[in-house]
């Protein structure tokens, strides 16, 4: 891999992420043209991170839903800021773009979370994540680049090894590497050195008590399991973003129906135990 390509392949698709009280970072993975019927020229495009980096744009209040014919805690979702950079001469950062972008979908347990750029701009260059059938080729040793906005920096690159394949941290999977990251790098993204797929999206470092103190190392960070994003994107529906055959209106559909069929459930739940008091 040249020296355009690793760009290509680890910083171009990197975005910075910002919600109220905080930045992180995140990676396009999709960005395609909008299949709508009278629509042209126009791009969806859609940013992996984790939910940790959004967390405090999501709120709950008590209303009154109509469906229901009951009051029920109900979700709103404040629009994150993506800031999109772009490249002269390779390696020179020229300008950079920041769009609102809407929340598309969450998971707490999975800490991870996907985001729609609210603006029909093509965005050129997007990561891949990597085949499902290849996963478990994933070896020790390997050579990894964690990119992100350290610290809300510009987006940069740290190298690696692969050095723990299955950290298991409160029941979940991740991988462990070596690629220095820190508060900021949450969001962005873990890559395969050899081909630039991506394999993890950075969640967790390593903090040792020391005193008074916290001792952060740096070399010891914790990326969310490749088959953990596979999980997160089917069980959401999302999976236009890795496969061709399905689209995103599609995914809105089945996501709208599966939403409509739990608000079903829980009227049925409330209205058998009103029939039981």
């Amino acid at each position: 891999m040249d020296i355009l390509e690793k760009h290509e392949k680890f910083l171009y698709p990197v975005v910075r992420i910002f919600s109220n009280k905080a930045a992180g970072s995140g990676t396009v993975i999709y960005c395609e043209p909008d299949a709508k019927e009278g629509v042209k020229d126009e791009w969806l495009t859609f940013v992996l991170t984790n939910h940790h980096v959004v967390s405090d744009l999501i709120s709950y209040k008590d209303q009154w839903d109509a469906l229901l014919k009951a009051q029920r805690k109900q979700e709103f979702r404040d629009k994150a800021r993506v800031e999109v950079f772009s490249y002269v001469r390779v390696s020179d950062m020229d300008s950079s773009n920041r769009f609102s972008a809407d929340i598309v979908a969450y998971d707490v347990n999975h800490d991870l979370a996907v985001l729609k750029l609210d603006s029909p701009t093509r965005i050129k260059r997007t990561t891949k994540l990597i085949s499902r059938d290849k996963i478990s080729d994933l070896k020790l040793f390997m050579d990894v680049i964690v990119g992100g906005c350290s610290l809300a920096h510009d987006p940069f690159c740290n190298h690696g090894q692969l050095t723990y394949l299955k950290e298991i941290i409160d029941q979940r999977e991740y991988l462990m590497t070596n690629a220095s990251s820190i508060f900021g790098n949450s969001g962005g993204g873990l890559f395969l050195a050899e081909t630039g797929e991506l394999i993890g999206v950075p969640s967790r470092i390593t903090g040792v008590q020391l005193g008074f103190g916290m001792d952060i190392i740096t070399w010891m960070g914790f990326s969310a399991h490749p088959e953990r994003i596979y999980s997160f994107l089917e069980e959401q529906e999302l999976k236009f973003l890795y496969d061709p055959a399905d689209d995103y209106y599609k995914a809105m559909d089945r996501r709208k129906k599966k939403e409509r069929e739990a608000i079903l459930a829980l009227k049925a739940e409330i209205a058998k135990e009103e029939a039981t008091v």
